[in-house]
């Protein structure tokens, strides 16, 4: 048994050898064989007794524990292709959830490095607006309801209390203060600094207003009608945009450099004002100010199509006046951004020829201001494979996702980057966002497949 003021922690072993309580770790080791049985259990207190179970209670713990999470998978309407993959990912979503609150986190671990030894090592354990949309989608889509408004409501009330401004992330518990620490710790196989908070949450990154408004948007066809206050606020959110999106940003991956006009964070402002735009129409949210939010979009749609495009490709760059891609534009297809279908396809194109690897594809090509390689970015693989399945690429993306399904660990999970070479996870894990974009691209793979009557 370890203490710590008021709180007491111990460890039962059963068939798993004699726990070792030793200075700073209680440790033990055994033996097993197939078709043994051996139990941990650890049970905690804070400010009152500690009571020690006995194996026989903890049993039918554990089997009413395994028999509510097999009740709950069996509840879900997914029956297409890679169906495991895609339970195991709702899965790992319903546990990434913080119940007091509904927030979803984007992973449950801090610094574990994007590059062994090096300095991309980042604190993941708060809930980012970049995956609101996906995180709605995934619930609707997939018979959740009740945990689609929970975290729907906890979204409206995290983002009140930083009202007109977009915060790029949210503590679980909905609070706004992030600030970013570093521990005195080695880290992760030698790879520091260890980080407590993240600084990211002071950045400026567009792009959040076009993934809440989307969710909006989702949340509200699916129930029929918005809550007054809530309608309002998205109303003023849109009159921010038409301003806001004339500003160079961070961008969704929250580069170290200075800010610059990313086109996918033009893309989703471009969004933002579409569905501020589809929702007025429907008389969802106050209609006041819609023609500005019109006129406001078409600006943005002129400026990605004059100033974002190679002209040597004729393909969407990563910013403007860039020849850098950028595997997050394919997000501006997939969340409906209505520009050149051409350049987008010759986008994709690009994406697949000059970021992938085999399955992996890398974030973007040009440099972020931060040292050291990266692994290649899971979630951008799926993007690619969902891209391919919305421009009639079935086969191609049959194959990537075949491909990308082969790539998780014994238990179904992702992290959020791989290493392309020896395939080793890399990132904090287990990465929403991976799951998300897998849930998601299986889900448009399998609308594909239907519309062609395959």
């Amino acid at each position: 048994m370890a203490t710590a003021g008021s709180d007491a922690l111990a460890v039962c072993a059963w068939e798993a050898g004699e726990p070792r309580c030793e200075k700073d770790a209680i440790n033990g080791s055994f033996l097993t064989a197939p078709g043994g049985s051996a139990l941990i259990a650890m049970p905690f207190a804070h400010q009152e007794p500690l009571v020690l179970p006995a194996r026989a209670e903890c049993d039918v713990r554990l089997d009413r524990t395994c028999a509510a999470w097999r009740r709950w998978a069996d509840d879900r309407l997914y029956t297409g292709r890679w169906h495991q993959a895609v339970m195991r990912s709702l899965l790992t979503l319903k546990l990434l959830v913080f119940a007091p609150s509904g927030a979803i986190a984007a992973a449950v671990t801090t610094s574990l490095p994007e590059h062994i030894g090096g300095e991309r090592n980042w604190d993941y354990r708060f809930s980012w607006v970049r995956d609101s949309a996906f995180t709605l989608a995934a619930f609707l889509q997939l018979g959740c309801p009740a945990e689609a408004r929970a975290y729907f409501w906890w979204l409206m009330h995290a983002s009140q209390l930083t009202h007109p401004r977009l915060q790029v992330l949210y503590q679980l518990n909905g609070g706004a203060h992030a600030p970013e620490r570093v521990l005195p710790w080695e880290g992760y196989r030698g790879s520091s600094p260890v980080r407590i908070g993240n600084a990211a949450a002071g950045q400026v990154q567009l792009d959040t207003y076009g993934e809440l408004m989307q969710t909006a948007w989702l949340y509200a066809r699916a129930a029929g009608r918005l809550d007054a206050d809530v309608a309002r606020r998205l109303a003023e959110l849109a009159d921010v945009v038409c301003t806001v999106w004339q500003h160079p940003d961070s961008g969704i991956w929250e580069v170290g450099s200075a800010p610059r006009h990313f086109t996918q964070s033009k893309m989703m402002c471009w969004v933002a004002l579409d569905r501020a735009a589809h929702l007025a129409e429907r008389h969802l949210i106050p209609d006041r100010h819609l023609a500005r939010w019109r006129s406001a979009r078409e600006e943005i749609a002129t400026f990605i199509e004059t100033r974002c495009v190679s002209p040597r490709r004729n393909c969407y760059v990563r910013s403007a006046g860039s020849e850098d891609l950028d595997a997050a534009v394919l997000l501006g297809h997939l969340y409906g951004y209505d520009g050149d279908v051409r350049r987008m396809e010759a986008t994709i194109t690009a994406v697949g020829l000059e970021l992938r690897h085999g399955p992996f594809v890398d974030r973007y090509s040009g440099e972020d201001g931060l040292s050291g390689p990266e692994g290649a970015f899971l979630a951008c693989s799926f993007w690619l494979a969902e891209s391919f399945a919305r421009t009639g690429q079935r086969a191609l993306a049959t194959e990537l996702m075949d491909d990308l399904v082969r790539l998780a660990n014994d238990v179904g999970l992702y992290s959020e980057e791989i290493d392309p070479v020896t395939g080793d996870f890399l990132g904090n894990v287990p990465q929403g966002l991976s799951h998300l974009a897998l849930i998601s691209a299986a889900c448009a793979l399998n609308a594909a497949g239907k519309e062609a009557g395959g």
